[in-house]
């Protein structure tokens, strides 16, 4: 019976340990550490954990960036995931109004992301696999709408969902490093009217209508 009793408590200091270590790096990014030159005893040491406790719950940084990324994008993708065409460009404008100021929050662990991935093969691959996985979801809902015939079946859906999914991503992440919050009223403005426009209702005599 001890040993069943025993369980509940160390589960609960390994998920605590977890979580102080998760914390102690996202206030190291946030006040300025560079991930690249940001050593495990300097993280183990702001968590107030053992080195050996870092090792006990991630084999390495990258991995430990992989889970800060993860639980960033479980948040921003679901905002977004939750918008339908149907609520229209307002309700389109709104989610991105929130995605923006969330980005905002996580702009160091997002800039590491992005930092990171260049060079380490763990967190592009991931990063590349999350982004897929809201591009497909983007494409199956511009193709849901081209077949009730709401969006203009010319659009190629694969194409218009990389382009919407990806290069919003890059867009959103490039508008946050000018660090001018004046203008994010903007920018949501102009990224929504992108999607709206360019790819869920875009004009039927669009490419009829562009110049020779």
């Amino acid at each position: 019976m001890a040993s069943i009793t025993r369980r509940p408590a160390t589960a609960k200091r390994r998920a605590s340990a977890e979580a102080e270590i998760l914390a102690a790096t996202h206030r190291l990014l946030t006040a300025g550490s560079s991930f690249t030159e940001l050593g495990v005893q300097r993280i183990a040491d702001e968590a107030g954990v053992a080195r050996s406790t870092f090792y006990m719950h991630f084999p390495d940084k990258s991995a430990l960036l992989v889970r800060l990324a993860s639980t960033t994008l479980t948040t921003s993708f679901g905002i977004t995931s939750a918008w339908r065409p149907a609520d229209g460009l307002e309700a389109l404008e709104a989610v991105f109004t929130q995605v923006v100021a969330y980005y905002r929050e996580q702009s160091a662990v997002l800039l590491a992301i992005h930092e990171v991935a260049t060079y380490d093969t763990t967190v592009r691959e991931f990063w590349r696999g999350q982004l897929a996985l809201f591009t497909d979801s983007t494409i199956a809902v511009l193709r849901e709408e081209q077949a009730v015939g709401d969006a203009d079946a010319a659009v190629d859906a694969d194409l218009a969902g990389r382009l919407v999914v990806v290069g919003g991503e890059r867009a959103i992440l490039d508008h946050i490093g000018l660090q001018d919050e004046r203008r994010d009223a903007a920018f949501v403005r102009e990224l929504a009217s992108t999607w709206w426009y360019g790819v869920y209702r875009r004009p039927s005599d669009a490419r009829a209508a562009a110049p020779e």
